[in-house]
């Protein structure tokens, strides 16, 4: 009884192996990234997590003029993160408006606004100290200028496109390209055929 058992875990271990390998090889340049979450220690590899999905890259800022955009963030990922979309907040101390304690940034993206969508650690997001993901995004796009730059990627993991600190999120150009990006399927692997 030990050695079918014992057979069927390798099994289930190669299988989850090989779509490991499998997501890593569908994975495009953009993604493949890993950064720790925001006041924890865990990281998560953008790629093995998001691949296949609308990803909607956001540099944040906790005393900003902007933050309020946590809010219709938050609706935009509630409406939508059933269907594939998800958003990804990079916080950045670039534009001088992030607090240096990841705790009290925490606080202010889940007390205050409710954020359940996934939070990075404070990073940079623009020039020679760019995170790579933000590095990535600029040579597709621009480098952010302010505050709640937001980069929408397709399912494909190379479309890419800006929208600026002023876009809000809900009912306006950037939730009816989510919309669109949505109902684009997502690519098929070579080897699933």
């Amino acid at each position: 009884m030990g050695r079918p058992l014992a057979l069927i875990c390798a099994l289930i271990g190669l299988a989850s192996s090989a779509m490991a390998a499998d997501v890593l090889e569908q994975c495009t340049e953009i993604l493949d990234y890993e950064h720790r979450q925001l006041a924890a220690s865990k990281t998560i590899h953008l790629c093995e997590a998001y691949s296949g999905k609308v990803v909607l890259v956001v540099n944040t800022a906790s005393p900003c003029g902007f933050t309020g955009q946590f809010e219709g963030l938050e609706t935009l990922y509630e409406t939508y993160g059933d269907q594939g979309l998800v958003i990804l907040g990079f916080p950045s101390d670039d534009f001088n408006q992030e607090h240096s304690d990841e705790e009290k940034t925490a606080q202010v993206c889940q007390l205050n606004y409710g954020v359940s969508f996934p939070m990075f650690a404070t990073s940079s997001v623009r020039g020679s100290n760019a995170n790579a993901l933000f590095k990535r995004l600029a040579e597709k796009t621009k480098a952010p200028k302010w505050n709640f730059n937001k980069y929408l990627i397709g399912r494909d993991g190379m479309t890419v496109t800006h929208f600026g600190s002023m876009a809000k999120p809900l009912g306006g150009t950037l939730e009816k390209a989510i919309v669109e990006a949505l109902q684009t399927p997502a690519p098929v692997s070579p080897s699933s055929h």
